[in-house]
């Protein structure tokens, strides 16, 4: 006889509006155009998303000099630094910026604190596309780039009384605050943002974790090791006590061993993970438990993006 479990899912979970509008323009692209349409960088980080799109006909480059000059090209959700749509104009190239808008908000933000005058700080991880996007929008050297607490102090910048700070959309809420707290220790001039810059969704997708925490045993992440939010979750869930939680891109790859004896799973998803998979690994559970599941709703979602109104033109 199967084991009893209960399941407490996160709502909100999975695709944010910036992540379902950057998938609708890489589709309407291919219907518009046809096949290939390239697309720099993955358009969203999930690799089930990207294969599906791959056998529709998306091409995924990782560079604006693989892609032919005469096929549309499509820049990713992340966003990408000044200097990319550049090239492509250079190159008459037909490109789409399918950047998420509250990234581009970020950048904006970015933009106007430099006409200012003002020397940006950026927190957020390096090396991942956002923050390398983000950093692109001006030039080099006017956007510095922290961490941690103690990248804080470390910084060598032009002018303290000259300052603002931005901030990565997809970062931990509590990790940010502590680098925002210690930003203003250091330069209490320091101007932050008009709205905070780390996006509804992945403040969301926190919350509702925090929430099913004390609930549960273990916590599952569905998304993919190059998701930010994702891994975020990961390391909220174990901030909240979660002694054990674990990102996975899909049911295959549930660690069952390491869930023997629990009672109580919770399960979220990334912003960049569609419900197919979450559909997949509560079916995985019910194969082998007799499962309840408990829906745990923090907020409601009702963001919508509309897609480039080159898309929306006739051909």
């Amino acid at each position: 006889m199967s084991t009893p479990l209960t399941l407490y899912l996160a709502a909100p979970r999975g695709f944010c509006a910036g992540v379902d509008r950057a998938i609708k323009i890489v589709e309407m692209a291919l219907e518009k155009w046809g096949a290939p349409v390239y697309v720099r960088h993955e358009i969203v980080h999930n690799r089930y998303v990207v294969d599906g799109l791959r056998a529709k006909g998306a091409v995924f480059v990782e560079e604006l000099d693989e892609c032919p000059p005469d096929r549309p090209v499509i820049f990713s959700a992340h966003g990408v630094p000044k200097a990319v749509p550049r090239e492509a104009e250079a190159r008459k190239m037909l490109y789409v910026d399918a950047t998420c808008p509250l990234v581009s908000k970020v950048h904006i933000e970015a933009e106007r604190h430099h006409a200012n005058g003002l020397q940006m700080v950026m927190i957020g991880h390096a090396g991942h596309p956002e923050t390398v996007g983000t950093m692109g929008q001006l030039p080099e050297g006017e956007v510095l780039l922290v961490e941690t607490p103690a990248d804080v102090a470390g910084l060598e910048v032009r002018d303290p009384e000259k300052l603002a700070y931005i901030t990565q959309t997809t970062l931990s809420i509590d990790d940010t605050a502590e680098v925002v707290a210690a930003l203003k220790a250091r330069f209490p001039a320091i101007v932050g943002p008009h709205k905070e810059d780390i996006c509804y969704a992945t403040t969301n997708r926190q919350e509702a974790v925090k929430a099913i925490a004390p609930l549960i045993d273990a916590l599952l992440v569905i998304g993919a090791p190059n998701s930010s939010n994702s891994l975020r979750l990961v390391e909220v869930g174990r901030a909240r006590g979660c002694a054990y939680a674990q990102l996975v891109q899909r049911a295959s790859e549930i660690d069952w061993r390491a869930l023997e004896g629990v009672r109580a799973v919770g399960i979220t998803a990334g912003a960049s993970a569609p419900e197919e998979l979450v559909t997949e690994v509560i079916d995985a559970f019910r194969a082998r438990h007799d499962v309840t599941v408990e829906l745990v709703e923090t907020a409601q979602e009702r963001v919508e993006f509309k897609v480039p109104r080159v898309l929306r033109e006739p051909a």
